[in-house]
């Protein structure tokens, strides 16, 4: 992706050029504000108010329209469907005979099972976010964006989200907007700040590969210059 984004007369983004780490974990951070969530929307195809001057390409030459799945911060579960036919929402909007098999072993390969016939009203806030993840595992595409999926999560859930995601999606080129620098220093193969209008490569963590362990001394000592660098860019 290389372009520049703006929001009537203001500039946003000024020639920034963000190229995602094939099969792994593209991070990116910065302040509120800065137009991380904007960059993550115009790759997802959506409408974000901008106006991107630029190109967005995929490595391999192909079109991005059909293999780009989206997973808000929040889990955008409907409300009068139990957490099967969430999971199926892609399959059914699109006409499509969902795959039953593959929903019920993506539910159970998440520790699912036993609520598969919930509705999102009877299911924890980690049970939710589980069943999001299960929605867009389920559209089996090469691009994932992640927008701040885990940020309103505890400590403990949230880093088991951040477990299973990195398992699940171990292959998949992944673009992840997160305010949490621990979460980038844990899931990064390549990590990016965004901060008055520029977009910067940050060195790689070092240590064990992704997901680090959470008690990595070198992951946590470089998440905490990381907090560092952002606390002086706000």
């Amino acid at each position: 992706m290389t372009g520049s984004v703006r929001f009537g007369d203001a500039l946003l983004l000024e020639n920034v050029t963000l190229d995602l780490v094939p099969g792994g974990w593209t991070c990116l951070l910065g302040p509120s504000g800065t137009g991380k969530s904007t960059l993550l929307r115009l790759i997802a195809g959506l409408d974000t108010g901008s106006r991107f001057d630029g190109s967005i390409n995929s490595s391999d030459g192909n079109a991005l329209e059909g293999r780009v799945a989206y997973m808000a911060q929040d889990d955008l579960l409907l409300p009068w469907l139990d957490l099967r036919g969430n999971v199926a929402l892609g399959a059914r909007l699109r006409g499509q005979r969902p795959d039953t098999g593959r929903i019920d072993a993506l539910i159970g390969s998440l520790g699912l099972a036993a609520h598969a016939e919930k509705r999102p009203s009877r299911l924890s806030g980690g049970q939710r976010q589980r069943a999001a993840l299960a929605r867009t595992l389920m559209e089996n595409k090469d691009f994932v964006l992640l927008d701040e999926p885990f940020s309103a999560l505890d400590a403990r859930t949230r880093a088991d989200m951040q477990d299973l995601a990195a398992r699940h999606l171990a292959g998949r080129t992944v673009l992840l907007v997160t305010h949490d620098p621990m979460e980038a220093a844990r899931l990064g193969h390549r990590l990016c700040l965004i901060t008055s209008g520029r977009l910067q490569d940050l060195p790689t963590p070092g240590g064990p590969p992704p997901p680090r362990p959470v008690d990595d001394p070198e992951t946590l000592a470089y998440g905490a210059r990381l907090l560092a660098r952002l606390r002086s860019a706000s």
